[in-house]
């Protein structure tokens, strides 16, 4: 598998830890269809790595020294020049107290470091292909975490006033961790079509992808 056009995947791999990144590399340029594209020990590093390279996929680590994996997440994702460019955040933890933070600043999902290699290889090209990684469990877990502190703030997405009633409802099964099927099931409508009002709220909230709008959900209210 391959990215857009057939070329390969190419993919930087930001780690503080030597073993992870030889690891990483070896385990990449063992594939078909994935580049290394470039490495980083630190978070201002992969930044200006990932700014010289423009890869399609960046692994990132949370913990590293210089600026952590979070600020440097919202740092790429804020460069105008890196649209294409998607971040696949590596944690030790499921329930990370750095995930939602890393998603609300733009990460398009997340995998653990004890994650089999075939399922990391899989996560690269769902990701590089416009995808995100969360799964429906997953999500779930970490919108109940995050949803649950006391010191939450809601900030209502400034477009929100564009989606019409059934794509706000839509958004909200987006954020709760529901598939397009088991929106379609909960709304009594095919998946198609549930498919099409998530692509319309997408485009509506200029999202990046559905872990955007699993963050504007949560930030809105449209989660409880």
């Amino acid at each position: 598998m391959s990215g857009a056009g057939g070329r390969p995947v190419r993919v930087v791999i930001a780690d503080d830890q030597d073993l992870v990144r030889i690891g990483l590399r070896a385990l990449l340029e063992s594939e078909d269809g994935l580049v290394v594209a470039g490495e980083a020990a630190d978070g201002l590093d992969a930044v200006e790595v990932t700014r010289k390279e423009l890869p399609d996929v960046v692994l990132m680590d949370v913990r590293m020294p210089g600026i952590d994996g979070i600020e440097a997440t919202r740092r790429i994702a804020a460069d105008p020049e890196l649209t294409g460019t998607r971040v696949i955040v590596l944690t030790t933890f499921e329930i990370d107290a750095y995930v939602f933070d890393a998603l609300r600043h733009g990460a398009s999902g997340f995998l653990t470091k004890d994650t089999k290699p075939a399922e990391l290889i899989r996560a690269i090209h769902l990701v590089a292909a416009g995808e995100a990684l969360l799964s429906p469990s997953v999500t779930r877990r970490v919108v109940r975490e995050f949803a649950s502190r006391p010191a939450r703030v809601l900030r209502p997405h400034p477009r929100l006033g564009a989606l019409t009633e059934r794509e706000r409802e839509i958004v909200g099964l987006v954020g709760e961790g529901l598939n397009n099927e088991e929106i379609a099931s909960r709304l009594v409508v095919s998946p198609a079509t549930a498919r099409t009002h998530v692509s319309r709220a997408m485009v509506k909230l200029q999202a990046r992808d559905r872990a955007q709008l699993v963050v504007f959900a949560y930030q809105s209210g449209l989660v409880d």
